[in-house]
């Protein structure tokens, strides 16, 4: 056979595997029915469907073409960080809104009620009532149809078929569009590509990197006794949060960590909500084998320490947990970690949140001295999710016999001053080397440390052991 005709079937060999092209125009769904509107409104759950999962801990894919989803509107009080009782606004009656998760070409039937005006079971709200929509960034829709704002009891309806695989946000699209997203109501819908992803993995997460910008109720309404916070447009206009979260909480994904094993391949669905600053978004003890920016597996990077988000921006991060120990999640623009965007995977063999928890001290324990009762008040406010009292470390050293490790003095000034102290004391900077993350700035006056120590006095005069070697720890 002559070159010219092995060179022709070869071509023609090439061309009968080719792949389809993922993004053919000709196969996209570009149009659907009009939206509905009623009064019927929702009755129940806030959030229903077979495609919905309501924490990290993301389900399977639900295999119907078919995803019928109800993710209604609430107005409720949250915990967004130990003692901080926020007035927010949501979808599915959580914050963030519940997970979507789907595949190109699918059939999406979204319903929601604006059920601002009720008062879900169990929950308090101080919001009124109002208008709210619902913004899909995977959808390609008339956003004057489909996303129209709604009035408290109304309820609206509409199909889309998503075109492209994505880590895409959900959020209010109702003016002001920045209060509401920093209320609280926003969330992330995955979509798969048609035929799956390339790559197989033990564990997936989904991870949602937010903003919360926080001021007391001027009303001075309390809730159990705490004071009620409530948005701070001020804050929200300047670009200045009190708070940046994962997964809608100061720290709760220390408190809850992810669970992993040694060996094991991870899969993360990153979203940066904002609603206005960027995300560096890093895993301290890996390295990213694949990042898939917006969740596209065609937008691929290789061996990535960081991956850099904007707002509304999402990624697919994979990575191998290389040996057991707990990884840090953290954004690497540190003032967002030093407010709350930390978190864990624990590969260390624990199988539960108590195990992790390293707290042999009673929490009903308190002192009966009353600074230092003010002092375990404080310390369960900042620092519990950072640091356990006797077991071992956490994000940071633990804290049992700390008292006998470091003098009151330098205390006071780490506890008021630790960037200062990490730029000229010794044994600050030998505890970073440990630790990775910078002990956070938390503001605290000199009443505020003096009452912490005395708190770690005490606990350290209880008389329980500490662990084996704690006295060596920096």
């Amino acid at each position: 056979m002559s070159f010219v005709a092995l060179w022709a079937v070869a071509m023609a060999a090439h061309a009968q595997g080719k792949t389809a092209d993922e993004f053919d125009e000709s196969k996209m769904v570009y149009k659907s029915n009009p939206a509905t509107l009623s009064n019927q409104r929702h009755t129940g759950p806030f959030a229903v469907g077979s495609s919905l999962s309501f924490d990290a801990a993301i389900k399977p894919l639900d295999r119907a073409r078919v995803k019928t989803i109800q993710i209604d509107t609430t107005h409720k009080v949250i915990d967004l960080a130990p003692g901080v009782k926020f007035s927010a606004w949501t979808f599915g009656d959580q914050v963030p809104g519940p997970v979507v998760r789907a595949r190109v070409g699918d059939t999406i039937r979204f319903s929601m009620t604006n059920r601002s005006d009720e008062i879900a079971p169990a929950a308090i709200s101080f919001a009124a009532p109002m208008m709210h929509s619902m913004d899909f960034h995977s959808a390609m829709v008339s956003p004057q149809d489909k996303y129209r704002s709604i009035a408290p009891g109304q309820t609206i309806s509409f199909e889309f078929t998503p075109n492209y695989p994505g880590v895409f946000m959900y959020h209010c699209g109702t003016p002001m569009i920045l209060e509401h997203i920093a209320s609280g109501m926003y969330g992330v819908m995955v979509v798969e590509p048609r035929n799956g992803y390339p790559t197989k993995v033990d564990r997936e997460y989904v991870v949602v990197q937010s903003e919360f910008y926080t001021k007391r109720d001027p009303d001075g309404r309390k809730i159990e006794g705490q004071p009620l916070y409530v948005l701070d447009t001020e804050r929200v206009r300047a670009k200045a949060p009190t708070y940046t979260v994962f997964n809608g909480r100061y720290n709760g994904m220390v408190d809850k960590p992810l669970f992993a094993k040694p060996g094991e391949r991870v899969r993360l669905f990153v979203l940066n909500v904002g609603p206005s600053n960027t995300s560096s978004f890093h895993v301290v003890g890996t390295i990213f084998d694949r990042v898939w920016l917006d969740g596209n597996p065609h937008n691929e990077l290789r061996g990535m320490q960081t991956v850099l988000l904007g707002s509304s921006s999402g990624a697919i991060v994979e990575f191998r947990i290389p040996e057991k120990g707990k990884y840090i999640m953290v954004d690497h623009h540190f003032a967002n970690a030093s407010q709350g965007a930390i978190g864990l995977i624990d590969a260390s063999g624990g199988t539960s949140e108590r195990e992790i928890e390293h707290n042999n001290i009673s929490v009903t324990a308190t002192p009966i001295d009353a600074p230092a009762a003010k002092g375990k008040a404080n310390f369960e406010n900042k620092c519990l999710a950072c640091h356990a009292v006797g077991g071992g470390d956490k994000v940071g050293p633990d804290l049992l016999g700390v008292t006998k490790r470091r003098t009151d003095d330098w205390l006071q000034r780490w506890l008021m001053s630790p960037q200062k102290m990490l730029a000229s004391d010794a044994t600050a900077k030998a505890m970073l080397k440990k630790y990775t993350l910078p002990m956070p700035d938390q503001g605290l006056s000199e009443d505020d440390a003096r009452q912490l120590i005395r708190y770690f006095h005490w606990f350290d005069e209880q008389g329980k052991p500490a662990p084996a070697g704690a006295a060596r720890q920096p």
